[in-house]
């Protein structure tokens, strides 16, 4: 018999490593919001929405004042942070823009809407929010039919005000 996966499976946190804990912890507590939930010694700590134990781990177990790992090497390409509100994705857009934070693209892909950029150890992060799933694409046997195209900064912008 084939196994599946159980269809109510999420990714639990993912743990990235980093050079500079505080320098991490403005990016990801200070700009995207993200809570303190535990410092693990002076090496680690897990951070959170909504007082989870950890969405994220930034760890420098490894990576101490290290550079960032290169962008030709297999690894992680990005991780992605789902908001539940096409209007809290606007809000973090409007954060990014005031901060002047560069971004590296910014995509509809038909089943969501993404901005992407690079945290400060350039590991890659993709912002984004589910359109609801009625209006995914599908071709007329019903396969989903994921797209890029750019996304419309300023309409997402408007929902921001």
């Amino acid at each position: 018999m084939e196994y599946k996966i159980p269809a109510n499976t999420r990714i639990g946190h993912v743990h990235l490593k980093v050079s500079d804990l505080e320098r991490s912890l403005k990016f990801y507590r200070d700009l995207l919001g993200f809570e303190v939930q535990q410092y693990y010694g002076d090496s680690a700590v897990f951070i959170s929405a909504g007082g989870y134990h950890h969405h994220i781990g930034l760890n420098t177990w490894h990576s101490k004042n290290a550079g960032p790992a290169p962008v030709r090497a297999a690894g992680l390409y990005h991780t992605a942070i789902l908001y539940p509100e096409r209007k809290n994705l606007a809000v973090i857009l409007r954060r990014l823009v005031e901060a002047n934070y560069p971004l590296s693209g910014a995509s509809d892909h038909g089943v969501s809407e993404a901005i992407y950029l690079d945290d400060p150890d350039r590991n890659g992060v993709e912002l984004y929010w589910d359109k609801p799933k009625e209006y995914w694409p599908r071709d007329e046997h019903g396969n989903l039919l994921m797209v890029t195209v750019p996304l419309d900064i300023a309409a997402l912008l408007q929902l921001a005000m």
